[in-house]
């Protein structure tokens, strides 16, 4: 398997939508990006972490 390689403002940019709602969860967005549920996950929580949240 090939793993893709995305932009950190792609990146950025989907953490954010993420982030932005509550209501906002990893498979719906992950289909609406084209990125699995897990690769925005791991986003997620390396900018949770990054940013000292948990």
């Amino acid at each position: 398997m090939v793993m893709k390689v995305y932009s950190p403002e792609f990146k950025a940019d989907a953490v954010a939508l993420y982030l932005s709602d509550p209501s906002h969860t990893f498979e719906g967005i992950g289909k609406d990006l084209g990125i699995s549920r897990e690769t925005l996950r791991n986003w997620v929580r390396a900018e949770r972490a990054r940013r000292g949240e948990s």
